[in-house]
């Protein structure tokens, strides 16, 4: 038996329905504060109609336009939920409206084409830093590592990179 359109969905089915691991949408959770599944008793998650399109839109950035999590943080912020939802669905009437709407001065934000920033593949780092900052001052908290030491942000990189590459690996043990 089929759901209404309306009925809420549990994280399995939006899983199958993106094609994405549960773990993927549990971590998407922590890194967009704009997906809140409602929780019931003893944490089990029911997504609404508007999380899953959300949700469609974040995918859909991630892994056929090749926008890294801070780049679609950054659209989300910039354009709203109904904008990257608009995306995903092929409503470029409506990806047109709500660009012009969410900007005073409305040069409209080019999907296809992204900041440097926001694309997997072209790292924007500051001139004078090396490498994750190895070697380099900094005012951040540092985690020790034996000789070298690694600060908060790097860290996050770091672990951001990790992730990365384990959607890779998953992505060609599907090809396999």
């Amino acid at each position: 038996m089929e759901k209404s359109p309306d009925a809420f969905r549990t994280i399995s089915e939006v899983a199958d329905e993106l094609d994405l691991p549960q773990h993927v949408l549990r971590f998407w959770e922590t890194r967009f504060q704009q997906i809140k599944p409602m929780k019931r008793g003893g944490g089990r998650r029911y997504y609404r109609p508007e999380d899953v399109d959300l949700l469609k839109g974040i995918r859909h950035l991630l892994y056929d336009h090749g926008y890294t999590i801070k780049g679609v943080q950054k659209l989300l912020k910039a354009n709203g939920n109904k904008f990257v939802a608009a995306i995903a669905s092929g409503d470029l009437a409506t990806v047109e409206a709500l660009a012009a709407s969410s900007h005073e001065e409305p040069p409209a934000p080019k999907v296809g084409v992204a900041e440097e920033d926001q694309i997997v593949g072209r790292p924007k780092a500051p001139a004078s830093r090396r490498f994750f900052s190895f070697g380099a001052s900094n005012d951040d908290a540092e985690i020790s590592l034996g000789k070298t030491s690694v600060s908060k942000e790097d860290r996050a990189l770091l672990q951001e990179a990790l992730y990365d590459l384990l959607e890779c690996k998953r992505l060609l043990d599907q090809v396999r």
